[in-house]
């Protein structure tokens, strides 16, 4: 079942925080791309973007991309190259809001962070079901933060910061990769609640 909106994934290489708080550029890693692509296909986002400034880290995310769209691993795995049609590799976040806004045109497009700390003010998950529901949203763009968290300029973007996901534990250390399935099952169950 597709989402009742439709949503971009960012996944943020930069800016983001080291444990210490400092700003740092992270590493594009293999499997972030390969899960959250497939996990992406899944639940039918329009598109998933890595965010990195790092030419190296740039063209890292062209060879994996390039196995996987070209070469021997999309003719073995058509699947995962059906997933890899959905990446995008960009520099910046002024570039991604440039490119979702370009894809979009006319459609309002909602930004919304996410953290896994709870010192801001966020969109509970009851209220975003009750938005998706009602389709408050026309467009939405989800923003990960790799390392330790989004630095708080990417969350200047944004309309709102969901709240962070729990189970119950007090334990909060979620891989990105899990936290971009969480959420996108939480809004695949939202349109199947209505």
């Amino acid at each position: 079942m597709s989402p009742p909106v439709d949503i971009y994934i960012a996944l943020v290489h930069h800016p983001v925080l080291n444990r210490t708080g400092e700003v740092i550029t992270s590493a594009v890693t293999n499997l972030d791309i390969h899960d959250i692509a497939r996990t992406s296909a899944t639940y039918g986002v329009k598109r998933f973007f890595v965010i990195t400034p790092l030419e190296e880290q740039q063209a890292l995310v062209s060879r994996v991309m390039s196995h996987w769209q070209e070469g021997l691993g999309g003719r073995l795995n058509p699947h995962r190259k059906e997933a890899f049609d959905l990446v995008e590799c960009l520099a910046s976040l002024e570039e991604l809001m440039e490119r979702v806004n370009g894809l979009e045109q006319d459609r309002a497009v909602t930004v919304l962070g996410t953290s896994a700390r709870m010192g801001r003010s966020c969109l509970s998950w009851k209220n975003f079901q009750k938005g998706v529901c009602k389709r408050e949203f026309e467009c939405i763009l989800l923003l990960f933060g790799t390392a330790s968290g989004l630095h708080s300029s990417c969350f200047e973007l944004c309309d709102q910061v969901l709240c962070p996901i729990e189970g119950g534990t007090g334990y909060n250390h979620l891989s990105v990769r899990s936290a971009v399935a969480i959420v996108l099952d939480r809004i695949s169950r939202f349109q199947e609640a209505f």
